[in-house]
């Protein structure tokens, strides 16, 4: 088997060559290698996700749109609450219309039912079917799992320096996404 390749476009010395976005006067050498290190691997897990979720798509025969109305449905089925077709398109950020007939295209699959509403008799819920809940598993569960077995394997102390690096990259880059500036900035520190 052939590892997916360590992706070049992290290399601040490509990627940022005149220091516009990252200034690095001062930073030793052995940390931005193991900082550009840390990014080309987190492009690596991106790029086999991405062939993950592409061949899950491909054998269930379904758009990255759907393959998240799935996971939210197997999701809400874990958990026990009904979703209605009001809640999954607020969930995927479309309209009513529009889930509406993507709801039509996997009941037609096979990939959903649509049931009465346990609480509300005007209403209806929406189901994963036990064959699709079954086919994500096997085409995308048993991936992420492997991902449990590695946390496993770190100590507690190493997780906790995970926790903080993805959330604070998630907090950053969510910040940058809508232009707040860092607390720190804010603050004045």
């Amino acid at each position: 088997m052939e590892r997916e390749k360590l992706p070049t476009m992290y290399s601040l010395a490509q990627s940022d060559p005149e220091q516009a976005l990252i200034p690095r006067a001062g930073i030793p050498a052995q940390d931005l290698a193991q900082i550009e290190r840390i990014m080309a691997e987190l492009g690596r897990m991106r790029a086999v996700e991405r062939r993950i979720m592409h061949s899950a798509q491909s054998f269930m025969k379904l758009n990255e749109t759907d393959m998240r109305a799935i996971r939210q449905l197997i999701s809400a089925k874990h958990a026990g609450q009904a979703v209605t077709p009001g809640l999954l398109a607020r969930h995927l950020g479309v309209t009513t219309a529009s889930v509406t007939k993507m709801i039509d295209r996997l009941v037609a699959g096979g990939h959903v039912v649509r049931k009465a509403h346990p609480t509300d008799r005007r209403s209806w819920q929406v189901e994963v079917s036990e064959e699709t809940h079954l086919a994500a598993r096997e085409q995308l569960g048993r991936h992420h799992a492997k991902r449990f077995d590695v946390a496993l394997g770190l100590s507690a102390e190493d997780r906790d320096v995970v926790i903080r690096f993805l959330a604070g990259t998630s907090d950053a880059l969510q910040d940058s996404l809508y232009g707040v500036e860092p607390e720190a900035s804010e603050s004045g520190q």
